[in-house]
């Protein structure tokens, strides 16, 4: 009986450690909103209250799936919820802070081909490679990053 007591015990402790590891190596999701512009509310419902409307390209973290609704955090850690259907799988980044340099090859030395503000849209085109992740600004301009001077990863 002893037995059988710390066997069930062994499975549902190494069942636990399995669940904990799985969440923690959960990969974070990130979207795009997609061709049109979508609003944002507080509920998963368009009853919901109207909290803001996201411009066509924004990034926002995928929080929680719930039927056709998600619920999404923004650049700034805002939290709500919006329709799926509007959001695009296309990866699309954020700068963090004005005068991001972006820059010819994916090295601090390399030559600044742009220079950004702080909230500048990007498109990634790569997934990221090591520090550094190839990116192109609307104007067709395409450089490397540093992974950190970015928010959509």
């Amino acid at each position: 009986m002893l037995k059988n007591t710390v066997m069930s015990k062994l499975r549902w402790l190494s069942g636990a450690v399995l669940l904990l590891a799985s969440a923690a190596s959960h990969a974070v999701d990130f979207k795009t909103v997609g061709a049109a512009p979508v609003i944002l509310y507080d509920a998963p419902s368009a009853k919901g209250g109207k909290l803001y409307v996201a411009p066509r390209g924004m990034p926002l973290e995928v929080v929680l799936s719930y039927g056709e609704w998600v619920k999404v955090r923004d650049a700034s850690g805002e939290m709500a919820w919006t329709e799926a259907k509007g959001l695009s799988a296309k990866r699309n980044l954020v700068a963090r802070a004005a005068n991001l340099k972006v820059r010819a090859s994916p090295d601090e030395t390399a030559s600044a081909v742009l220079l950004l503000d702080k909230g500048v849209l990007l498109e990634m085109l790569e997934q990221p490679g090591g520090n550094w992740i190839k990116v192109r600004h609307k104007d067709g301009q395409v450089g490397y990053v540093k992974t950190s001077e970015v928010w959509g990863l």
